[in-house]
């Protein structure tokens, strides 16, 4: 397993490298570049932040923290600030225990996203790692509107090994998941993965039929714990934190899943969700494979992203 973590931050360190060159290549020419610390150092830094879609807000508040680092500690080193640069950011994405209590409780998993984002994939990864892991896990195919959505999560179910509930494309997806519920209480499952739609183009219609799946949930299965995760395509910057707010409209979002971090310059998003929503990322996605989809540890992606470490 240990080996398994330390190959997943290697592909971490690889998977950002675009993000790095966007970000951290950029810093880096300002610490060298600059003789003082001064209005034009901190305008700089704030510049190539928010180039790399760490957010406007998110950048205000790690330039703000590191003036005032920099005047109590009587700093004069524009290179001395790199490392409180790299806790500030870090301090930005801390919000306490990453909970995932779901794994240790009988427990029902929504899964929302729009299309494209890999939601379907990162339901299939997520079956497969908790039934390693020893949990008995059942999947559900609620997305029953995208043509080849329950195809692909049958797919997904075998390359797992998990059961997976299913019915005709264009069924209620309530009814496929009330028996869902039916199956997992009967075969005693611990968790229930349900794929579900997000339709975000049709607000109303996507809060409406989540209304209904939350109601049959709450009637047919109360003492489950409750998990809903939002999946977003890293690749897409600012546009995936004005989804992630979204979907906060129409659903209690208790984490995100952030896909295809791997090839894009803009994994700084990471770093302004979890500051500017107060959501954990709870999983990260850096390719295609069952295991590069792994749990999101904040000190070792700001390690990856400027390469500081190379174990966590």
């Amino acid at each position: 397993m240990e080996e398994q973590k330390k190959g997943f931050f290697s592909r971490l360190v690889q998977g950002l490298a675009k993000t790095r060159n966007n970000i951290v290549s950029g810093i880096d020419s300002i610490f060298s570049g600059f003789s003082a610390i001064d209005d034009d150092f901190y305008e700089e830094i704030e510049e190539t932040l928010i180039m790399g879609d760490i957010g406007i807000q998110t950048t205000m508040a790690i330039v703000e923290n590191l003036r005032q680092t920099v005047k109590e500690q009587h700093i004069k080193e524009p290179a001395e600030c790199k490392e409180i640069l790299i806790n500030e950011i870090k301090k930005q994405m801390d919000l306490g225990e990453n909970a995932y209590e779901f794994e240790n409780k009988k427990s029902v998993v929504l899964v929302i996203g729009v299309n494209g984002v890999g939601k379907t994939t990162s339901v299939g990864k997520l079956a497969g790692q908790l039934k390693e892991d020893g949990k008995k896990v059942l999947m559900v195919a609620a997305d029953t509107f995208r043509a080849a959505a329950i195809e692909q999560l049958t797919e997904w179910a075998g390359r797992a090994g998990v059961d997976i509930i299913a019915q005709q494309e264009g069924s209620d997806p309530a009814a496929v998941i009330y028996d869902g519920i039916a199956a997992a209480k009967s075969r005693n499952v611990d968790v229930l993965i349900c794929d579900t739609a997000g339709r975000l183009h049709n607000k109303k219609n996507l809060m409406e039929e989540l209304k209904k799946i939350n109601r049959i949930i709450d009637k047919e299965y109360p003492e489950a714990y409750r998990e809903t995760l939002v999946v977003l395509d890293g690749t897409t910057g600012q546009n995936a934190l004005a989804q992630a707010r979204q979907f906060m409209e129409v659903a209690k979002i208790t984490g995100i899943i952030l896909t295809k971090l791997d090839g894009t310059a803009k994994g700084g998003i990471a770093v302004a969700i979890q500051s500017e929503l107060g959501i954990p990322v709870k999983y990260i996605g850096i390719g295609e494979k069952i295991d590069d989809l792994q749990k999101f540890n904040a000190d070792q992606f700001v390690n990856a992203l400027f390469e500081t470490s190379r174990s966590e």
